[in-house]
């Protein structure tokens, strides 16, 4: 009874920051759907290929540097420090993880903004598609630069094992930017009709709002929070510190992306039907990611803060329940993409453009089989960087990427020209190899005996 009991505190704590942490992702992917679908039933293929292309250029290197670099990064460290009651210690990363923040975010968007159209011609763009990605690529690039600020304090909060804060400016950016979208897209209520540049401009004006309103809760309630006293005593070691973490995490997050990227580029060669039926396909799943990037979250913070609490077993046991509750999740969406498939696909583009529609549904299917190993990979993953090791998951995602993925794409992409649902086939191998190797890595971790001073740092 005693062990059953212990189960389900262990459960309602992980629940506890999972379902916050998996509303919040999700909403910030229904903000990306919702741009697809809106801009999909304003401009058909071209516009959804232009929106598509972009914000996934976009994403992929804010992804890298800040989501899930820096920001697991300060996640990992804070979760540790108040684990361990140093407070001083969490301000002090906090504050020096925003000045990083600072010096990526400006960077990244003058380099988006500058040179946007050399950018997407670099990726296969041109004609219509290009000149709609520029009007874009422009507005949203400055969108980012607020986001990134509002990814790593979202970060900060995560590590004290705060997902609620992080979920309420998600619920913020959306509301404001579906509202926004559908004024300035088709140009309701008097609104101009902007099109693709609505969508941009909507996503900036969100992520403005959502930002303001986290950074009044880390000025009046925040435990850990970036101090103006400790910008002046900028340390290289804690400096050091993050990018240990982050290079590595967010390496891995580039194995991933980058390969997707370049993926996309080449299924563009394929021709717009194929690259609109990826983008579908792409877009769902990556909604059907959040309950598994949710859990993920969960299990980097409470690993990191009973780390920090010296308490080992107490880690093994939350890294296993986030493990089976992610499976047990993402196995449902498997199942929900292979009845719904057709129900998804139509969702997400004009009704007379039937090819797309089919390549769609099928592609949605074989998606259907790579959930339970993404689940598997993503939580494992998380595990291990709250236990301060971000270097294995990069490794194995680098593996898993360019090692399998990639040679089987350009195989069937760029030589045999193959079917998009070829492509589908090749990233549910990729997934399964990911997800062996990660659970072996996990496993090996956080044996019981095995885990101590020297194992978990």
């Amino acid at each position: 009874m005693g062990y059953v009991k212990n189960n389900k505190l262990i459960l309602k704590d992980v629940m506890k920051l999972a379902l916050p942490a998996i509303g919040e992702m999700s909403l910030y992917m229904i903000v990306w759907t919702v741009d697809s679908i809106m801009i999909g039933k304003y401009g058909g293929k071209d516009a959804l290929s232009a929106v598509g292309m972009s914000s996934q250029f976009l994403y992929t290197f804010v992804d890298i540097l800040i989501a899930i670099g820096l920001s697991v990064a300060l996640t990992s460290i804070i979760a540790r420090a108040y684990g361990s009651k140093n407070y001083q210690k969490g301000d002090e990363y906090a504050t020096h993880g925003i000045i990083l923040t600072s010096v990526i975010a400006i960077t990244l968007t003058l380099v988006f903004y500058l040179f946007c159209q050399d950018i997407l011609k670099f990726c296969g763009a041109k004609g219509n598609v290009l000149n709609l990605g520029i009007k874009y690529m422009r507005i949203a690039s400055i969108a980012i630069f607020f986001n990134m600020f509002l990814t790593s304090l979202n970060g900060i909060l995560r590590g004290i094992g705060n997902t609620f804060i992080p979920f309420i400016a998600s619920g913020i950016l959306v509301l404001v930017n579906l509202l926004l979208d559908w004024l300035l897209i088709f140009g309701i209520g008097g609104c101009p009709e902007l099109g693709v540049e609505g969508a941009a401009i909507a996503t900036m004006i969100a992520n403005i709002i959502a930002l303001s309103y986290i950074v009044i809760y880390f000025k009046v309630k925040s435990r850990i929070k970036p101090r103006i006293r400790y910008v002046k005593n900028v340390t290289f070691k804690k400096i050091s510190d993050l990018l240990k973490l982050a290079i590595p995490s967010g390496m891995q997050e580039g194995a991933f992306s980058i390969c997707r990227l370049i993926n996309s580029m080449m299924i563009l060669t394929l021709g717009e039907v194929a690259f609109a039926a990826n983008h579908i396909t792409v877009s769902i799943e990556s909604i059907s990611f959040m309950p598994g990037w949710g859990v993920a979250v969960a299990a980097t913070s409470l690993i990191g803060q009973r780390i920090g609490e010296k308490d080992y077993e107490g880690a093994r046991e939350y890294g296993r329940m986030c493990l089976i509750l992610g499976v047990l999740i993402m196995g449902l969406c498997g199942i929900l993409f292979l009845v719904f498939s057709e129900v998804i696909a139509n969702v997400f583009i004009q009704e007379n453009q039937v090819d797309v529609l089919k390549s769609a549904k099928l592609c949605i299917m074989i998606a259907s089989i790579e959930q339970i190993p993404t689940a598997i990979s993503m939580i494992a993953g998380g595990a291990l960087k709250g236990a301060g090791d971000t270097k294995t998951p990069f490794l194995v995602s680098l593996f898993s990427n360019w090692v399998i993925r990639m040679p089987l794409m350009i195989l069937a992409v760029m030589v045999f020209k193959l079917d998009i649902t070829v492509i589908w086939w090749i990233t549910s191998i990729q997934w399964t190899i990911d997800a062996i190797l990660m659970l072996r890595y996990y496993k090996l971790k956080f044996v019981p005996l095995k885990i101590n001073k020297r194992k978990v740092q």
